[in-house]
């Protein structure tokens, strides 16, 4: 492997910090994925990505930055990468999934407060991500309260322009929203010196909906008997297409996916138990709960969240011949997102039935992160529904700490039972 350390030192990064970070990744990715029997060989690549995480890519942001180019980061998938894309910039999801980053985001934040959001100060505040470190501006959100005021702080440290996502879906929220859109672009314009046009706007929606296209034929595959891939690599794929090159991605998923289309005529199932998982995103490195799942006799096969298919279902509409034209497209596809922001947030209920018969599955967990009050509060009528459709369902709450996996497994094993 190549040494980046003089890249990371220009970065800003505290190295010997960082250190205990890459040394402790390898083994936490070898133990969990590189066990896996009969794994596909288009998740070499994938596999390749894992090991430079810090290093290929960090390196392509840095020689784009040298050419005059800006890198943003985003937390969400409400912040549209067709609008960063146009502006010809390079937008990439931050990583805030490990329980290394905790310790310093509460250092600034309380500590009963959700991991997610503690990992990405903590990130920051630390000096130990390369990609934190890469960017000239964050995108933020008001998805939950606490984000909202987490970038109040983030602010001190890098520039940060929140997006104000309505909580209601009515026809004068979605208007709303269209105008944090333009908003968006003009702020995009002003840190690129890039203008957004028609043809610029089309293209990046041309370009992240391919993206879309891709995983949605990954997701697809997963419906057969037996799934022809882990849900474990789904997860890794999903989790890297929030920060990978896009057109690179997407070319490598589709090879994945031609091998898969093979793997399916000769599979024979094996009786495994099939799995949805709903609730919070599992942002990288974070794969507890699939590889406890999977080590028992189960198997995910569909994930009914943002860093599942909330991030790639429904495309955005590439006809249009203007601006306005395309903001309204592009706001129609992402309010059509079932976050549990939302009030009602009746569609997720909706997303959840249609996918238990989708993807023939046969019992859902609901995942939730500790102190993420929308989805817990979310729980109980996703209970009541499932309930009424006589559909298994438990409840994981959990945060990403490992000192609870003993107590989950003894839990899911007596799902996997009751099921």
């Amino acid at each position: 492997m190549a040494d980046y350390r003089e890249l990371w030192s220009k970065l800003g990064i505290d190295l010997e910090k960082h250190d205990k970070l890459c040394a402790v990744l390898p083994e936490l990715y070898g133990g969990v994925y590189l066990t896996q029997k009969n794994r596909p060989e288009g998740m070499n690549y994938f596999n390749l990505v894992v090991a430079e995480v810090h290093g290929l890519r960090i390196q392509e942001l840095d020689d784009y930055k040298a050419q005059g180019g800006k890198v943003v980061g985003t937390f969400c998938v409400f912040v549209p990468d067709e609008v960063i894309l146009a502006a010809k910039a390079i937008g990439v999801g931050l990583c805030s999934g490990s329980q290394f980053w905790v310790e310093d985001g509460e250092k600034v934040l309380p500590r009963n407060l959700c991991p997610l959001i503690k990992a990405l100060m903590g990130a920051k505040v630390g000096g130990t991500c390369p990609y934190f470190q890469s960017c000239d501006m964050l995108i933020g959100e008001t998805t939950c309260d606490g984000k909202k005021k987490a970038w109040e702080i983030l602010n001190d440290y890098v520039p940060v322009h929140v997006m104000e996502l309505p909580q209601m879906k009515r026809e004068k929220n979605c208007k709303a929203w269209e105008e944090e859109i333009k908003e968006f672009i003009s702020k995009m314009e002003e840190l690129t010196e890039n203008k957004v046009t028609v043809e610029s706007l089309r293209q990046g929606i041309k370009t992240a909906n391919a993206k879309r296209r891709a995983l949605k034929r990954l997701y697809n595959l997963r419906k057969y008997k037996p799934s022809p891939i882990s849900g474990l690599d789904v997860l890794l794929i999903s989790q890297i297409a929030f920060y990978d090159d896009p057109d690179r991605f997407v070319e490598k998923l589709n090879e994945l996916c031609d091998e898969l289309d093979e793997r399916v005529k000769k599979g024979v199932d094996e009786g495994k138990k099939r799995i949805m998982i709903t609730g919070t995103p599992m942002a990288l490195p974070n794969w507890k709960l699939h590889s406890i799942i999977e080590g028992l006799n189960a198997q995910v096969v569909v994930e009914e969240t943002c860093t599942g298919t909330r991030y790639f279902e429904n495309e955005v509409c590439e006809e249009g011949e203007t601006i306005d034209d395309l903001v309204k497209n592009l706001a129609d596809r992402y309010m059509k997102i079932n976050c549990a922001c939302f009030t009602p947030n009746t569609g997720r209920i909706d997303d959840i039935i249609k996918y238990v018969d989708e993807y023939h599955v046969d019992g859902v967990i609901d995942f939730n992160l500790s102190f993420c009050h929308t989805y817990a509060v979310e729980h109980k009528d996703v209970e009541k529904v499932l309930k009424e459709k006589d559909i298994p369902l438990i409840q994981i709450e959990t945060d990403y700490s490992t000192e609870d996996s003993g107590q989950i497994k003894t839990r899911v094993e007596a799902f996997l039972e009751m099921i």
